[in-house]
């Protein structure tokens, strides 16, 4: 008899790329796991430097603005211990409103479950938050750059983002980006009231949700000046801004002047509109004088932020999408105050990545990971040091 031959033997997965792409497990369980992944890498690092600088992980991770959160989950905003003070040292009965009630009542309740306590709850939303982020922006890359592998690329880029070690810290970036992320999602698909309550939610997180208010309204307005989608366009230029201008207003209210919290960041942090000539400014003194590591990669992340965008305009994004990513760069760049916080402030204008990612996942596997790799060590070293060998806020 002869013998019986069989097809083309199929490569094992683990050397097949597309096969991995196809796989539905891989595909369901792989966006968090490269998250956290590459998440337990940047605390590796934290822990290594915290040891070399003799300091405690827990004491970096909730550092600085991590500890006015802590407190305002503790004990609310009239109870905030009096050592926390502003930049200049001060602190009266109103500076506590600077920071907003959103991520500081979500650590509260989830520290009220038993056997929690804050610092742990804050650390579990945070990775919660970031793993929702996770699928979220997989599902962005994936709408945008026709591809499972470009939402990989556009998560792993932004998890190893210079700055991305505020996503482990007990700040409310990790929360902000994933209702940010989703709302760009929904509002792009034209689930118009989807959009709006995520923008609401936003809007009581973070003062960045101005950008997102942003794309949203103005989408929402193209869409009722065209005649689109009935009246759901309308009931999300109504409920999209509520929760950004509800918190002001009450602000403003507890304060007694309409523009009390903008008030409140020009008195504590020095933190007023410029349209960037404080950035130009610090700048040109940085690269002129070459200070400090961190404020030289700083001026190097805002430059590249800027090349970014151009290449965000160069492959026509959608437009709310662009919207969004001016607001986050001007909210962050076109003012003064802290200027060692720019790098941070710029971490939630994830759609900044898309062009790079796009751009990324087209080469070759190798040339993939190798620099994925390499930002990985970089981001992880840098955010590591800028909370344990630094010695000013972020």
């Amino acid at each position: 008899m002869g013998s019986v031959t069989s097809g083309p033997r199929r490569r094992p997965l683990w050397r097949d790329p597309a096969r991995w792409e196809r796989n539905r497990w891989v595909r369901l369980f792989a966006p968090a796991l490269l998250y956290l992944l590459i998440r337990q890498v940047g605390l590796w690092v934290v822990q290594w430097m915290a040891g070399r600088n003799r300091i405690s992980v827990t004491g970096a991770l909730t550092s600085w603005d991590g500890q006015w959160y802590l407190s305002i989950s503790a004990s609310g905003y009239d109870k905030v211990p009096v050592s926390l003070v502003d930049a200049f040292g001060r602190r009266g009965e109103e500076t506590p409103l600077a920071f907003f009630p959103g991520y500081p009542m979500l650590v509260r309740a989830v520290g009220e479950l038993p056997g929690v306590g804050l610092v742990a709850a804050a650390f579990a939303v945070n990775v919660v938050a970031g793993v929702v982020c996770a699928y979220g922006l997989v599902r962005l890359g994936e709408r945008i750059g026709g591809s499972w592998r470009c939402g990989m690329v556009l998560l792993a880029l932004f998890a190893v983002s210079p700055m991305s070690v505020v996503l482990s810290m007990t700040y409310s970036e990790a929360l902000f980006c994933a209702l940010a992320v989703w709302t760009l999602l929904w509002l792009i698909d034209r689930e118009w009231l989807l959009a709006a309550l995520g923008c609401a939610t936003a809007g009581l997180v973070r003062p960045t949700s101005a950008a997102l208010v942003a794309a949203v309204c103005l989408a929402a307005l193209v869409a009722v000046i065209r005649g689109r989608d009935g009246w759901r366009p309308w009931v999300t230029l109504l409920l999209a801004p509520a929760g950004l201008l509800g918190y002001l207003t009450w602000v403003g209210s507890r304060t007694g002047r309409w523009d009390g919290w903008l008030a409140l960041q020009a008195r504590g942090w020095d933190s007023q509109f410029d349209g960037g000539l404080a950035t130009v400014r610090f700048s040109l003194d940085v690269l002129s004088s070459a200070r400090s590591v961190l404020e030289v990669a700083t001026v190097w992340i805002i430059v590249l932020t800027l090349v970014l965008f151009a290449l965000g305009l160069h492959h026509r994004l959608p437009w709310p999408l662009m919207v969004y990513s001016a607001g986050v760069m001007f909210l962050s760049i076109g003012s003064n105050g802290l200027m060692n916080s720019k790098a941070r402030l710029l971490v939630p204008a994830i759609t900044l990545l898309l062009p790079a990612a796009v751009l990324l996942a087209r080469r070759r596997p190798g040339t993939m990971v190798t620099v994925l790799g390499l930002l990985l060590l970089f981001g992880s070293w840098f955010g590591a040091y800028s909370i344990t060998a630094w010695p000013y806020a972020i």
